[in-house]
């Protein structure tokens, strides 16, 4: 039996916005783990509701605290003007699209913790190829 790897997460209360509707407040969880250590995980509405989880690159939410990043279905921005101090992640799909507020020092605060656990740069030897290549052939064993 293997030994799980380790992880990093931060419970944190996010403001969501939709297009014509008030900002609400949300809890919401990041979430880094050794066996994606590339990527992050933002799970809105855990762990009171089933969560809706995005899952997209550390890198990029490293970014976005510095200069706006992304394109696609996922945007970082860092905001200075309508809530100083905070992060704003655009999430897209083809349901529409929400804006999400979390406050930089608690990502900031994440990202020195999975830096501890996987420097950037030196993620590659962390990933478990059998797992992937089974994950992508939909091998089971």
């Amino acid at each position: 039996m293997t030994q799980p790897l380790p992880s990093v997460m931060c419970m944190v209360t996010v403001y969501v916005s939709v297009p014509d509707e008030l900002s609400a407040p949300l809890p919401a969880e990041l979430h880094y783990d050794m066996a994606d250590p590339y990527a992050v995980r933002l799970s809105l509405g855990a762990p009171a509701a089933r969560p809706v989880d995005w899952v997209f690159a550390r890198s990029l939410l490293a970014e976005g605290l510095h200069r706006p990043a992304g394109t696609g279905d996922v945007l970082v921005i860092p905001q200075r003007h309508c809530r100083p101090a905070s992060v704003c992640i655009v999430l897209r799909s083809a349901a529409g699209a929400a804006l999400v507020d979390i406050p930089a020092s608690t990502v900031a605060a994440f990202l020195r913790r999975t830096d501890e656990l996987v420097p950037p740069g030196t993620e590659s030897p962390h990933i478990d190829m059998d797992r992937a290549l089974a994950e992508l052939t939909g091998r089971q064993d």
